[in-house]
């Protein structure tokens, strides 16, 4: 067997072995070497001062995330799962198989996981600027973001897209990009981080339709939320949402701006189609490149064009943001929010699978959160939706 399958036969062995108490489940992988993949127990409630409240960062779906100082003195973030957390328990296993795949400068790096016990932990590089929402959305924080930080970040985020999708061992697709899911490192440069929802994509399969969504509304294609279409345009999607919000400064959706302005999609649509797409740049942007800012906001309105296929794919995009040259083509519509269930048989000839429109995609929402639960297996893996954040 190759290291990465050895890798995850351990973990595998290692979650039955502490299901089960038995301390003989992982005896297969006595010759397989994973020092410094696994982490003691006792060395990250050290690290963490057993996981007190001072070294607390945040808390997402999967559990609450503590900063570590290890012995060595690297600085580490400890992502803890909940223990009552079944679907965490998938999402764990699925982040670490796919982390330990890749590597890449804008892709947060997963350092090893800690399996003893009940407890089940990931061990991730420590990135000390949290993430992009917490500068975009905080109070008094946008300001902070220059348009030349905003722009790089824009670029790193598309960079680590086209890494998933094209560049991988095997092609990756997020399906959670997300303002909260951009972690920031020292220079402010992105790396995308939650991998538990993520979906691999083995051979040259292209596309998947599902039963079930994963996805924090506002962000999720209306292919994918409507019928559980789900191919590399529900990444690109995403994205565009993103870029949008990183030119505005502002949710994809907030209420208090009136009904015309308070979604952001449709927003930056209408002021595309009268001329106007700069009025859509943050306020608090003392200065920024006009050409620039007018570029991210039609790139943003081309990766959420309602029509899949007119969506361009990461590459296009990357091709986009580094070429002075390039013209960009004129948007489709979007997909607003609210008209999902308005997505068209137009939309829908883009797909290879002609029975998509008849699924039953047996949509459920996470209570008390914003995102959707995914409760499909494929693969021996089923994926559950995360609420905020790390």
């Amino acid at each position: 067997m190759g290291f990465l399958t050895k890798l995850f036969v351990c973990i595998e062995n290692r979650l039955k072995s502490a299901r089960s108490g038995s301390a003989g489940a992982d005896e297969a992988d006595d010759s397989f070497d994973t020092r410094g993949l696994f982490f003691e127990l006792r060395a990250l409630q050290i690290a963490t001062n057993f996981f007190s409240e001072l070294n607390r960062l945040g808390h997402g779906g999967f559990g609450p995330v503590y900063k570590g100082l290890m012995p060595n003195g690297q600085e580490v973030a400890v992502k803890k799962l909940s223990l009552n957390s079944k679907q965490g328990l998938k999402q764990f296993t699925n982040e670490v198989k796919l982390l330990l795949k890749t590597q890449h400068k804008n892709l947060v790096m997963l350092f090893g996981c800690c399996l003893e016990g009940p407890e089940k932990m990931l061990v991730y590089e420590y990135l000390p600027n949290k993430s992009l929402d917490y500068f975009l959305f905080g109070k008094n924080k946008s300001s902070s973001l220059d348009w030349t930080t905003r722009f790089k970040i824009v670029m790193g985020i598309a960079r680590g897209l086209l890494y998933l999708h094209e560049e991988a061992p095997e092609r990756i697709i997020h399906i959670d990009i997300k303002a909260s899911n951009i972690l920031l490192d020292q220079q402010l440069n992105p790396k995308i981080s939650d991998f538990g929802l993520a979906r691999l994509f083995p051979g040259d399969d292209t596309h998947v339709n599902t039963f079930r969504i994963s996805g924090t509304h506002g962000y999720m294609a209306p292919e994918y939320a409507s019928h559980g279409y789900l191919s590399v345009k529900t990444d690109v999607f995403s994205y565009g949402v993103v870029v949008l919000e990183i030119v505005s400064g502002r949710k994809n959706h907030d209420s208090h701006l009136g009904s015309e302005k308070a979604d952001l999609l449709n927003c930056a649509w209408l002021l595309f189609q009268g001329g106007k797409s700069l009025d859509l740049v943050d306020p608090s942007l003392e200065n920024y490149n006009g050409d620039e800012a007018a570029m991210c906001i039609q790139l943003g309105l081309l990766c959420c064009q309602q029509n899949v296929a007119k969506r361009p794919d990461m590459n296009s995009v990357n091709l986009m943001l580094s070429s002075d040259s390039f013209t960009l083509p004129r948007p489709g519509e979007p997909a607003i929010r609210g008209r999902v269930e308005q997505w068209t048989t137009t939309s829908a000839s883009a797909f290879t699978n002609t029975n998509a429109r008849s699924m039953n995609t047996g949509v459920t929402r996470a209570s008390g959160s914003n995102s959707f639960v995914e409760d499909y297996s494929r693969n021996s893996i089923s994926y559950s939706s995360i609420d905020e954040g790390r």
